[in-house]
């Protein structure tokens, strides 16, 4: 790394104005005494967050000057090794040498680009008065990377693309229960965050524009955060892997069954392989594949994963079609909504099945688009029926988008999905008190 374009990084970052930014749920801590990492799928926000964080900062009478950000993506600071990252602080006490006492709040984007970058935050935060930020697009800098290398130092947090009432916040669309107007929109609204998902920049674009964005966002994280990051041979092999996971959101995976197709497709491949394939499309943040609830370990690793992609808009870009399946972009949207607080959930399947549950067996979550006929419900009504009778004490909710005006009082706990959605977690959590609660 050049030292001096390192200064001109430092110095033109500190000359211009934060970009506006509109404010995400997520709130980072700004003196939390750790190291604060951000992992999540390229173009989810991680970014923004650290932007809202420094404005933030500002308002405390933090000076702009001791507030430090690089992005180790720009081309002006590569190559660069461990070793050139003691130029970031010998540059800033250079250009900035009155702030050198104060404290320093250092933001680094996409530390994951600089091997060996874990040693040098220890270091700084063990011999420095400063806040450390970071984030990466891939899991793998929080799970193991940061928590390994700082031993109880670090706190980590996940962006994901936008929530509904994150979406509705950016597109300035305000929730207000009981006026039918106002549900009306929310609810058409709701097709549109399903059909195009929740990336920042894709909401905020043309309708023209879209799925423009969302296949130039599909090659980049195939090439640059799976081909390139993890030196993979196997084009091919990764390239259909991802493309059969955002073909088939919402769906059981069997690792078998996954490796025999792909073998009969004439892909020359071991299981083995397959598997390594797959355990890095989930460290990238862009697949999730959830366990059977059961209380044995083993039985958890036999049966098939439910499968749940990182965003329903990408799902067109890999050429399934925007409006593909809409049941399944649904389900992927409530296990999202659910992901994004707790990592802990399952699917449950003997016979009928339960799209969600929770490690205490507390919430049990089922998903239906459309509820327009008899059989439908009669389905429906069996899989809570049974999940009630497995975890009698738990909150079992069904969320349905359509529903039929013979069926509106069949279903107990049913509930509205957009209304669920803009309510938040938290009173989802809460068995929804207060809010829009009770039947069809």
């Amino acid at each position: 790394m050049n030292s001096d374009n390192l200064k001109y990084v430092l110095s033109a970052f500190v000359d211009r104005p934060l970009p506006e930014c509109y404010p995400r749920q997520l709130v980072l801590p700004c003196d939390s005494g750790k190291v604060v990492g951000l992992s999540g799928s390229r173009r989810c926000g991680k970014t923004f967050v650290f932007f809202e964080t420094m404005r933030r900062l500002l308002t405390q009478g933090v000076d702009r000057r001791n507030i430090i950000y690089l992005n180790f993506e720009d081309d002006r600071l590569q190559p660069i090794q461990a070793g050139d990252l003691d130029w970031v602080m010998r540059g800033h006490r250079e250009l900035f040498p009155h702030n050198s006492e104060m404290k320093n709040y250092l933001f680094l984007d996409e530390v994951q680009c600089v091997p060996g970058w874990e040693r040098w935050v220890r270091r700084l935060h063990d011999t420095e008065n400063i806040a450390i930020f970071v984030t990466g697009s891939s899991s793998r800098v929080l799970t193991r990377d940061l928590s390994t290398a700082l031993r109880g130092r670090s706190i980590a947090y996940e962006v994901f693309p936008l929530s509904f009432s994150e979406f509705l916040t950016f597109k300035n669309i305000v929730s207000i229960p009981f006026n039918a107007k106002r549900e009306g929109l929310v609810r058409h609204v709701f097709v549109e965050y399903l059909q195009w998902g929740g990336y920042p920049d894709v909401v905020l674009r043309a309708p023209e524009l879209k799925p423009l964005i969302l296949e130039e966002y599909a090659s980049v994280m195939l090439f640059r955060d799976l081909l390139e990051r993890y030196s993979i041979r196997n084009e091919l092999l990764m390239r259909t892997l991802l493309r059969y996971s955002f073909r088939n959101t919402a769906t059981l995976l069997g690792m078998g069954k996954l490796h025999r197709d792909l073998t009969s497709q004439g892909l020359k491949v071991g299981k083995n392989t397959v598997f390594e394939y797959m355990e890095m499309l989930t460290d990238s943040g862009l697949v999730f594949l959830l366990p059977k609830f059961a209380e044995s370990v083993r039985k958890q690793i036999h049966n098939p994963k439910k499968l749940h992609v990182i965003d329903t808009g990408l799902i067109s870009a890999f050429k399934a079609g925007s409006e593909r399946d809409i049941g399944r972009k649904f389900e992927t949207a409530v296990f999202l909504e659910c992901r994004r607080n707790s990592k802990n959930w399952y699917y449950d399947a003997d016979g009928d099945e339960i799209d969600l549950v929770d490690e205490a067996g507390d919430q049990l979550l089922h998903s239906c688009w459309a509820l327009l006929d008899a059989s439908t419900a009669e389905r429906e009504q069996r899989a809570m029926t049974r999940g009630a009778s497995r975890w009698p004490k738990a909150t079992n909710v069904l969320l349905y988008h359509e529903v039929a005006p013979f069926l509106r009082a069949q279903i107990p706990n049913a509930r509205e999905a957009s209304q669920w959605f803009c309510d938040g977690f938290a009173s989802h959590a809460a068995g929804a008190s207060g809010k829009r609660t009770g039947n069809l």
